[in-house]
């Protein structure tokens, strides 16, 4: 029975609507242990996106809060991350000038570090820091039926991972129906690479595997069949790893017709024969790894303290690539300390040699608490001269290898190779716009080109690319028009888009599409635009 005397909202604000918080749906299942059974009926999950302005966010809170009737205490925790705090921080503050005495609550890595200063602290009534799973019911419990508690930065109790309830019950049919499931086998990591936040882990813990494989049983029989794997570090310990695997192969069997997506975070030179052989019996579209490859800089790799032996990452890359059929989404991240344009150029050239389907290229981020950021604090000795923006997500913006016009240059850079490589549009007239001896230098040659003429990173259309795409390859590259235009035709019908490019016109093989009204128009243009940005 919920508590007549309070009313509890958990929060946040995702970056789009097919992500679920797995965090929250912790903090939702473990309202009623350890003596708090009374709250978890009178608390309730509320998920927006940061795109949701912010009154009405406050709107949808405070009916929430208000539901049932006017309670003594009304709390409301907020998850809060470096992509969701400027907005989590206006939320807030018109909660709070709406209804002062709502009790706010923070949590999440971006309220755990480096407290002061921050607006969004000062706005609020606590703070959780670190694990939240047990902290935050106490605090609730403490907050409706006391003693009130006096402090309001709380150190979150990291528990044995087995007292923990499992979230896995609070996802929803629709949630099932239509969002990317995340689950956890294990938490924390081993590793101490300095840019990130699992470097403060002194090891990582691994779930009970016989409650936690039940329970992904029991949400593949709720229809589930999108499963993103959390885990940092996915394949350290091969026999969960091959146990996890079996368990996929083993529904494949039953239903080798239904869908299923499964995406682990792997460690790149840990792929040992016995793994190989379960990863090999996966058919095409199941498995997609993720691998954080950062950088192939051994001199960066020890400023940063990542182990990382790159002959086995490339000799396993090599082995996914030619001997299973898993998607290799892997990762670079520029701005490392002492990693300058060349030595990422080599990286990248070596890295795409070997052929995944995609490479993310991602710009170095201070995150608060990490080593990296701890070294670039107010009185610390200075690294690399490194320089970071002072809003969210705090990007670097130059070093004493990389100058803020190499950092501009790249932050285009990477814009466009998600439109032109990661988007899957163009494969083939890829091909050729990174012919030479350095595949970086060539397409960083297009980007420069790209940006000259356009002056957009944004709002550009499969069309406009296209269009760009045969003029940059024929007039300034120099090749056959007729080689160009054959990849982009086939690239363009590939991809099921139904306007005709300029250059196009006259070779596609298909009927043009009808003119669309302005409104079909205004709307098919959102649609590519939303498309690409994907």
């Amino acid at each position: 029975m919920a508590s007549p005397h309070a009313r509890i909202a958990l929060a946040t604000l995702n970056a789009k609507y097919i992500h679920a918080s797995l965090g929250l749906r912790y903090l939702l299942a473990n309202m009623a242990r350890h003596g708090g059974a009374d709250l978890r009926a009178c608390t309730t999950l509320h998920e927006f996106t940061i795109q949701r302005p912010a009154q009405q966010v406050v709107d949808a809170l405070l009916a929430a809060l208000d539901d049932g009737g006017a309670a003594r205490v009304q709390i409301v925790g907020f998850g809060v991350y470096i992509w969701n705090v400027l907005q989590t921080t206006e939320v807030v503050r018109l909660l709070k000038a709406q209804r002062p005495g709502v009790k706010v609550v923070l949590g999440g890595p971006e309220v755990s570090h480096e407290l002061e200063g921050q607006a969004i602290v000062a706005l609020a009534d606590h703070v959780i820091t670190g694990w939240g799973d047990v902290s935050f019911p106490a605090l609730c419990r403490a907050l409706v039926h006391g003693p009130q508690p006096l402090m309001k930065i709380i150190a979150g109790v990291q528990p044995p991972l087995e007292q923990l309830a499992l979230p896995y019950a609070e996802y929803s049919d629709a949630d099932l129906a239509h969002r990317v499931l995340y689950v956890e086998a294990s938490r924390g990591c081993p590793f101490k690479c300095e840019f990130c936040l699992s470097a403060l882990e002194k090891t990582a813990w691994a779930f009970e595997l016989d409650a936690f494989v039940a329970e992904l049983d029991t949400l593949y029989r709720r229809g589930a069949r999108t499963f993103k794997f959390v885990d940092r570090t996915f394949n350290l310990k091969i026999d969960a790893s091959v146990r996890l695997l079996a368990f996929f192969l083993e529904r494949l069997a039953a239903a080798p017709q239904e869908p299923l997506f499964v995406h682990f975070e792997v460690v790149p030179d840990h792929l040992p024969d016995r793994l190989k052989e379960s990863i090999a019996q996966f058919p095409p579209g199941v498995l997609q790894f993720e691998v954080g490859i950062q950088s192939f800089n051994p001199v960066v790799q020890q400023a940063i303290s990542r182990r990382q032996d790159n002959d086995k990452t490339e000799a396993n890359l090599r082995w996914l690539r030619t001997h299973s059929q898993a998607h290799l989404h892997t990762d670079l991240i520029f701005g490392l300390p002492g990693e300058n344009w060349q030595s990422f150029a080599q990286g990248f050239d070596r890295l795409h040699a070997l052929g995944p389907h995609e490479i993310q290229l991602g710009i170095l981020k201070r995150l608060r608490g990490t080593p990296l950021a701890q070294k670039s604090r107010p009185g610390a000795p200075a690294l690399n001269a490194m320089v970071y923006a002072p809003e969210p997500p705090y990007t670097v913006l130059q070093t004493d290898a990389v100058s803020a016009e190499e950092l501009q240059a790249f932050t285009r850079l990477a814009r466009y190779w998600d439109l032109v490589a990661n988007s899957g549009r163009f494969a083939r007239t890829l091909d050729l716009l990174l012919q030479g001896p350095s595949a970086f230098d060539a397409f960083a040659q297009w980007s420069a080109w790209l940006w000259a003429i356009s002056h957009q990173t944004s709002g550009l259309s499969p069309e406009q690319l296209v269009d760009w795409l045969f003029a940059y390859l024929t007039e300034v590259r120099t090749l056959p028009v007729h080689t160009v235009r054959a990849a982009l035709l086939a690239d363009y019908e590939g991809s099921g888009a139904r306007a005709n490019p300029r250059v196009l016109q006259g070779f596609l093989r298909r009927p043009p599409a009808p003119a669309p009204t302005q409104s079909a128009a205004s709307g098919a243009r959102q649609q590519r635009h939303l498309a690409v940005a994907e």
